[in-house]
């Protein structure tokens, strides 16, 4: 059986919809809310690498918790992104999906998901 850890927020639509999408495709994954518990410091670091040419699609750019910041994340190292990312689940792409500890997919795309899964 496939492992896939999925980082979701309750009151976020796209992540329900990649909830449903899995749950309809009778898919097991571990489900944790991303506000409560953060994605561990591996994942992040594995999402920093996957997406290396644009740092900015790790981060929930629409929302309240990003505008706050108010900061140019492209001159941050990336210990600095990491860690966050690491203190606030609010900051991160969502749903935050790990697959078999080897990949990371951000936002709900069924095409994606669909060539990852099926």
């Amino acid at each position: 059986m496939k492992k896939i850890v999925f980082y979701s927020y309750l009151k976020c639509s796209t992540c329900r919809k990649a909830a449903n999408w899995l749950d309809k495709k009778d898919f097991k994954y571990q489900l944790i809310d991303i506000v409560k518990e953060p994605p561990l410091l591996d994942y992040l670091s594995l999402a920093l690498e996957q997406y290396s040419a644009d740092k900015k699609k790790v981060f929930n750019t629409r929302g309240k918790a990003f505008k706050s910041i108010n900061l140019d994340i492209y001159t941050l190292s990336r210990e600095e992104i990491i860690h966050l990312l690491s203190i606030d689940g609010k900051l991160i792409k969502r749903p935050f999906l790990v697959y078999e500890e080897k990949k990371v997919i951000l936002g709900f795309n069924e095409i994606e998901y669909a060539k990852e899964f099926l």
